[in-house]
């Protein structure tokens, strides 16, 4: 692995900006096996509502099983809201959102949380950090439900998932 700060930061820009091109495929085809792709084969994701998660099996595990499920198996884009890079730590820093498509009357649901990457060079990055309040994003979800129910678009996963997550009658 390569001593930090060896990249700049416009390698470190492009190497992110293509792995959320990759990602937007993801979410295109719902085929998540290769998102562990985009990092090195002893990485280390750090996700604060399901653990950490070392190498590229255990993040394929992890993608595969929370991008195929409600919700994020109905998320319909992580644009960034901003994002700055630390050259001398070879790192990236953004603010990624978490849109859900439209439940049914226009409305626009979403969550963001924050992304520490650490890029390792030739395009992959040593560790993901993703920061973010998971009741934050588990109320959203809800209201979108909620929306969805209401205009017959939730599916059947999205009401067992609001019968496991959502406020008890």
């Amino acid at each position: 692995m390569p001593t930090a700060g060896r990249h700049s930061a416009e390698e470190i820009s492009e190497a992110y900006a293509a792995m959320h091109r990759r990602v937007a495929e993801h979410v295109r085809t719902g085929d998540w096996t290769g998102y562990c792709e985009n990092f090195t084969e002893d990485a280390e994701y750090v996700e604060h509502a399901h653990g950490t998660f070392r190498g590229r099996a255990e993040i394929q595990a992890w993608s595969v099983a929370t991008m195929t499920s409600f919700p994020g198996s109905v998320m319909t884009a992580f644009p960034l809201a901003w994002q700055s890079i630390d050259a001398p730590a070879d790192r990236l820093v953004c603010e990624v959102r978490n849109l859900m498509p439209d439940p049914g009357d226009g409305s626009l649901h979403e969550a963001s949380n924050l992304t520490i990457m650490t890029y390792a060079g030739d395009g992959v990055f040593s560790r993901e950090e993703d920061v973010y309040n998971p009741l934050r994003f588990l109320s959203m979800t809800l209201r979108w439900a909620a929306v969805a129910q209401a205009h017959g678009t939730l599916s059947d996963e999205g009401r067992a998932y609001v019968a496991a997550y959502g406020p008890q009658a």
